[in-house]
């Protein structure tokens, strides 16, 4: 990954330097340091860094270990199947924001799924399914704020309307959510999932030779001495990351939560969280300071490799852009295909800058500013080719082994990020082909 990542963005950089390799190489590194001055990229790597402090202090206070002892006194969870519907139904609870719902998420159903021998390939298949896709769903959250910035800035009147009208049509988010929900409660096992759940069940936790994209042992500690688990240790600090979020789009979008910053709320949210358990901690004078500033600092260690493919995965989309790239493959469909053809066509396009740059985020800033002009100058709907370029642009995030999302899916559930990626690309192929024929069908009724 590392060496992937960093080739493309060298190779970029030649081409813009005009096929000089040495130049490429001084560029790409400017590049990369470029990352950092945006704010909302530097937030991003630091939401990540914030992620590894908060699982680990989460498990060293014995949150996690409380909360699944919580669960299993209630009979709630008992076997395989109420573990995977747990995991599905924490992704789709907790909506705030794509990543927040992964950490929860895995944090929570990882050491559920080890003791009922269900593999992390699925866990993180089923918490990577419902995190994104449901957050493209909500208005009112981070992702919601970005797309109604996005479609205000091209002119759209009303753009909220037009937002909620596409959600009905936002085909592969809903089949990738329904498709989860019959993984949990059935275990639907394709190609390499069966492998995976037949080496668990074998007694196997992890594929000889895999690298899990975050050592459990450092992310998730034994927790401190002297500390008793207790699920309040863990369930506080979530409700405060939850809660922070809302408040801080509102905050920074000075009374507006549709225009408030996504990547300052989400860091807001998790050092919240991570000060909420520290003084739960200190409260009960169970630990020191000195202790929980080892704990995270571990904890945020063990995340430097995820950061630096997040740095990496950042400057390839900046040099993308820098290239025109993605413009000119949106810019070739523009007005030149009828409906039921265009609107499969826009969710391919999306879908293919997504999966090449790893960010949907990206995708959308610019499939949007095309697609929905461009169905307001044909006397088309809106809501239809808004909803095809969100659903390619998650297609494409989802399937991506360079997307933030799949990469902190890999992270949560601790396995192996490529074994995560062959292993959930049959479940978002099926979902997104469903999505292409739906889509053609609306193409015929609408136009």
């Amino acid at each position: 990954m590392y060496l992937s990542l960093a080739a493309g963005v060298w190779l970029g950089w030649t081409v813009l330097a005009g096929w000089n390799p040495l130049r490429g190489i001084a560029d790409a590194i400017e590049g990369v340091v470029g990352v950092l001055g945006d704010a909302g990229n530097a937030r991003v790597i630091l939401f990540t860094l914030g992620i590894g402090a908060l699982i680990a202090t989460l498990e060293a206070a014995g949150g996690v270990r409380g909360f699944v002892e919580w669960v299993e006194e209630r009979r709630w969870v008992g076997t395989p199947r109420r573990a995977r519907l747990l995991a599905w139904g924490l992704g789709v609870g907790i909506f705030i924001e794509s990543n927040i719902t992964v950490l929860v998420a895995g944090a929570v159903s990882r050491p559920l799924f080890d003791r009922y021998r269900v593999s992390r390939e699925k866990l993180a298949y089923l918490i990577d399914s419902t995190s994104a896709p449901i957050c493209i769903l909500i208005p009112l959250n981070a992702w919601g704020a970005y797309i109604l910035g996005i479609l205000a800035t091209i002119g759209v009147e009303q753009p909220l309307t037009v937002f909620v009208a596409s959600i009905a049509y936002n085909f592969y988010a809903i089949f990738a959510v329904i498709l989860a929900a019959i993984v949990a409660v059935w275990g639907v096992n394709w190609g390499g999932m069966r492998r995976a759940e037949e080496r668990v069940q074998g007694g196997e936790l992890l594929r000889m030779g895999s690298v899990p994209a975050a050592d459990a042992d450092v992310i998730a500690p034994e927790p401190l001495e002297g500390v008793r688990p207790a699920a309040r240790n863990m369930i506080l600090p979530i409700l405060v990351l939850i809660a922070t979020m809302p408040i801080g789009l509102y905050v920074t979008g000075e009374g507006d939560i549709t225009a408030g910053s996504g990547s300052t709320s989400v860091l807001w949210a998790v050092l919240a969280a991570i000060a909420s358990v520290w003084l739960l901690l200190l409260g009960g004078r169970a630990v020191g300071i000195g202790i929980l500033t080892r704990v995270a600092i571990r904890g945020a260690g063990g995340l430097v490799g995820l950061a630096i493919i997040l740095l990496l995965a950042l400057a390839l989309g900046n040099v993308t852009q820098e290239l025109g790239t993605g413009t000119y493959v949106a810019g070739v469909i523009q007005g030149v295909f009828p409906p039921p053809v265009l609107l499969p066509l826009v969710f391919l396009t999306a879908a293919a800058i997504a999966f090449s740059t790893g960010t949907s985020w990206g995708t959308f800033a610019i499939v949007l500013p095309i697609a929905v002009p461009a169905a307001g100058a044909l006397g088309l709907p809106l809501a239809p080719f808004l909803a095809a370029a969100l659903s390619g642009g998650i297609f494409g995030d989802h399937a991506s082994p360079i997307s933030d999302t799949t990469i902190i899916s890999s992270l949560a559930a601790a396995v192996d990020h490529i074994d995560h990626v062959r292993t959930q690309l049959p479940y978002a192929l099926a979902a997104g082909g469903l999505a292409i024929v739906s889509f053609a069908l609306t193409g015929f009724w609408i136009g």
